[in-house]
């Protein structure tokens, strides 16, 4: 996918980088808010198993690149960061969706795993993501 995103050390990447290995794809509304962090740390403890099973682990955000070095440093993230500001890669998975909070109505990002296989195609994908149990979760299924 010809798709170009800069990465969190500010490399432009797109999702082709990452052929011949399973990508899971988590989609998340914003660094540093509690299920985001809980999401990004969850994947990056286990990001030992899915190194073993040949799985890249890709987190995407419309956050800045800055937003995403913060990020990865206040953590310890072990995941690629991509950051999406123009929406491109959130829209082209259908991902950026009308969401309501307290009342109000805003657009912005549902959060979604995306698995893709080695060739990109998209083999899985859960919508809507409860964060508790998770990524423990897709870990079964990239090494079922």
């Amino acid at each position: 996918m010809t798709i170009e995103v800069y990465d969190h050390a500010n490399e432009l990447r797109t999702l082709d980088d990452f052929k011949g290995k399973t990508v899971v794809l988590f989609f998340y509304p914003k660094d540093n808010t509690p299920g985001c962090t809980k999401e990004a740390v969850g994947f990056s403890e286990k990001k030992d198993a899915f190194d073993a099973a040949n799985v890249a682990l890709v987190g995407v955000s419309k956050d800045s690149v800055k937003s995403h070095q913060n990020f990865i440093n206040k953590y310890d993230l072990k995941v690629t960061l991509l950051s999406d500001p123009d929406i491109k890669l959130i829209s082209h998975f259908d991902v950026w969706k009308e969401k309501k909070n307290y009342g109000k109505t805003y657009m912005g990002i549902v959060r979604t795993t995306i698995v893709l296989d080695e060739s990109g195609s998209v083999i899985k994908r859960w919508d809507n993501v409860k964060v508790n149990g998770h990524v423990e979760d897709v870990l079964a299924f990239v090494t079922q």
